[in-house]
């Protein structure tokens, strides 16, 4: 794309324009991400590294990650606390570096009520932490621990923390603050009459439990007359007996006369068991909730307040659609910014193919976060991880050869040529993506193409060689300075009598070839078992899939990004049917094991709502009939399940040690070659197929091999 055309795909978003204080030269902001960064032993250096990255990649303005603004706020002991620490020092050489930069930085107030994961935490003085709420009512993460309900003197005294700690932002440089007030969080918490059960002057009545906002903001601004304040509120809280939308208007219009520069719009509590952010979300499906609260805005004394949308918000072509009309005033993307850094600067520059999407995988970001891991990406191992692996181009170019093109080989390669590094890929197939390039056939997964996408663009302007179609020989090898080896996984073999029938199928087929019409069992409930049903029961229509998931879930989705997505496979071999086709079995385990923490509940109710039958405990498989496949049932009875088709999702295996694509004589000749190498992702290790550990591992050893 020229750049002409590009000025015209994103022209909105390329715009200039102003909140409060700040002169902003686009209208993206990065939204707010826990990463575990802002408690590292490192002087700052990890969020500066991380925040660097993000504000020279065009983000026009950056949110932390929730700053506690006293240590009871904390939601984990992965969260900083301005004056505790060295924290004041670690974000003033983070905001240094987002200035130098040329970007603006605003810290979230943050308080988690009683979402605070306190067991086994201590305050500053080596007390037990105190978990404290408006009212004594615990959720269920919180392992037992009910927190305790907030004095008189307990509210006061946290306003004025929310205003000591704007104080402090500003004090070490920040150019604004965000008052975190969505998700469930404290002031959500306040605001809501499922947590909110006071009958002093903090609750009681709906005009009562808007006081504590209220009041927050009002410290917050008095504190800090000369930066910019914005708010981050619930559009809908997606929890029966919550705030409605009037509650939520009612509170926009208490907070506009405060001076609030701005409104971001966020969603849902992480409690809600609507689902929110997941893949199968369809795309921008919040922006509803967003616009309505800009038309409150717009409508009152105070319409020049902006208001922000976020999530399920991917490419920045969604963004202008989004801002075109002019109702809201700018977007906010957190995970996309995980994915790449340079999403703005790409997408503006109209080179839109170079972009790493965000696949809304939740992996190695929201499922590490809520369980105090180090954050990062699956499809950016580098990510929150940049002292560690820097950009910088390398001194010494080698010869580096990648042997397979799923998503370990191309991360490798990647990074390789970024650095500077002679890279050829060889990968044995015809087409690059391996274990993504099958995901990017299931329903809601469409966006792991464009991850293939952007490697190969990448690859391709930086000069690198992709051989497709052909399985490298050591020959091809041996003048290589370094080698990695990712020839990824191959479906695992069955031993059922039956199995070589032509109904039983490997997953791979299935999903490339499609299944006959008529009855289909799944020998395998992991991830992949439960991709394969939603395949065979969902349509590969995103704008179909978005109008029953307004159905299901009974809210309103937004149409306006929402669009056929591109179909890797004719729709012709899709033959969808009803889900009561379908019956996915598992000897042991969880269904959906493997699938993400926060994605896993999300993929098996959508089977559950389509009828699917889920049949655990099998005993054994005993064998496979034209028609039928028989197990040993949980009771120890034979048990028929009907099958015109059974597609065999057992797990894989190594490919490197397969007999396919020459793979299995790579390492003895590179060995007796001397030419460094190193195996990675599933072809060290098909076990357990973890694509967050694979291309982690593949940056490591590319590093490693390549520096």
């Amino acid at each position: 794309m020229t750049t002409a055309a590009a000025d015209t795909a994103v022209a909105t978003v390329a715009s200039p324009w102003t909140l409060g204080p700040l002169h902003l030269p686009n209208r993206v902001v990065m939204g707010s991400m826990h990463t575990g960064l802002e408690v590292h032993d490192d002087g700052g250096a990890g969020m500066a590294a991380f925040y660097r990255e993000r504000a020279a990649g065009g983000a026009a303005c950056i949110i932390t990650g929730g700053i506690a603004v006293n240590d009871e706020a904390r939601g984990g002991p992965d969260f900083a606390v301005f004056g505790v620490d060295g924290a004041d020092e670690r974000f003033r050489v983070a905001v240094d570096a987002v200035h130098e930069s040329g970007g603006t930085i605003l810290a979230q107030l943050f308080h988690a009520g009683r979402y605070a994961l306190v067991g086994g935490m201590t305050d500053r003085n080596g007390e037990p932490q105190r978990a404290i709420a408006p009212s004594a009512l615990p959720w269920a993460a919180a392992r037992g621990v009910v927190p305790e309900a907030m004095t008189t003197a307990d509210v006061e005294r946290t306003i004025a923390d929310f205003a000591a700690a704007a104080r402090s932002a500003r004090d070490i440089g920040f150019d604004g603050v965000e008052i975190m007030a969505s998700e469930g969080y404290l002031i959500n918490q306040f605001h809501s009459p499922l947590t909110n059960l006071r009958d002093d002057e903090w609750g009681g009545s709906a005009a009562a439990r808007r006081r504590f906002p209220v009041a927050v903001v009002q410290a917050v601004r008095a504190a800090v007359p000369d930066i910019a304040v914005t708010i981050r509120l619930s559009g809908a809280d997606l929890m029966p007996g919550s705030s409605t939308d009037d509650d939520v208007d009612a509170l926009v219009h208490d907070l506009l006369p405060l001076g609030l520069d701005g409104i971001s719009v966020g969603i849902g509590w992480h409690e809600s068991r609507t689902p929110t952010v997941q893949a199968a979300v369809p795309h921008g499906a919040w922006l509803t909730q967003a616009s309505r609260i800009a038309r409150v805005v717009r409508a009152s004394a105070y319409p020049d307040v902006r208001v922000i949308a976020s999530n399920r918000m991917t490419d920045l072509r969604d963004g202008e659609t989004v801002l075109a009309d002019g109702l809201i005033d700018a977007v906010a993307l957190a995970r996309p910014f995980l994915a790449d850094p340079q999403l703005v600067s790409r997408s503006l520059a109209g080179r839109f193919e170079l972009v790493n999407t965000c696949i809304g995988c939740n992996q190695a970001c929201l499922d590490r976060s809520i369980v105090g891991q180090p954050v990062s990406c699956l499809v950016n191992p580098r990510a929150a991880r940049e002292v560690a692996f820097p950009a910088r181009p390398t001194t010494d170019p080698k010869r580096v050869d990648v042997v397979g093109g799923g998503p370990a080989g191309l991360a490798a390669a990647v990074d390789a040529a970024r650095r500077g590094h002679h890279v050829t890929l060889w990968e044995a197939a015809p087409e690059l993506g391996g274990q993504f390039g099958l995901a990017a056939l299931i329903p809601g997964k469409e966006d792991y193409a464009a991850t293939v996408r952007a490697a190969r663009a990448e690859l391709d302007d930086r000069g690198a060689t992709v051989h497709l179609g052909r399985a490298a020989t050591a020959a091809d090898l041996v003048d290589s300075d370094a080698v990695v080896l990712a020839p990824g996984v191959v479906p695992r073999v069955v031993d059922i009598p039956g199995a070589e029938l032509p109904h039983v199928l490997t997953y791979e087929r299935a999903l490339r070839d499609g299944v006959p019409a008529g009855t289909v069992a799944i020998i395998g409930g992991g991830g992949i078992g439960v991709d394969t049903a939603a395949f065979l029961t969902e349509s590969p229509s995103e704008a179909v899939r978005a109008t029953s998931f307004a159905e299901r879930w009974d809210v309103p989705v937004a149409q306006d990004v929402v669009g056929d997505l591109p179909q890797r496979q004719p729709v012709a071999s899709r033959t969808l049917r009803p889900g009561d086709q379908v019956t996915v079995l598992r000897r042991s385990g969880k269904f959906g094991q493997g699938v993400g923490l926060t994605s896993r509940w999300v993929a098996l109710g959508r089977l559950r709502d389509a009828g699917v039958r889920m049949v655990g405990g099998v005993q054994e498989y005993l064998r496979i009939e034209p028609g039928a496949l028989w197990i040993r049932d949980e009771d120890g009875a034979e048990r028929m399940i009907p099958a015109d088709s059974v597609v065999i999702c057992a797990g894989q295996e190594t490919a490197v040690h397969a007999d396919r694509d020459g793979a299995a004589g790579l390492e003895p000749g590179l060995q007796a070659a001397g030419v460094p190498y190193a195996i990675v992702g599933g072809a060290r290790d098909a076990r357990s197929v973890d694509a967050v550990r694979a291309t982690s591992e593949a940056l490591e050893a590319v590093r490693a091999l390549a520096p």
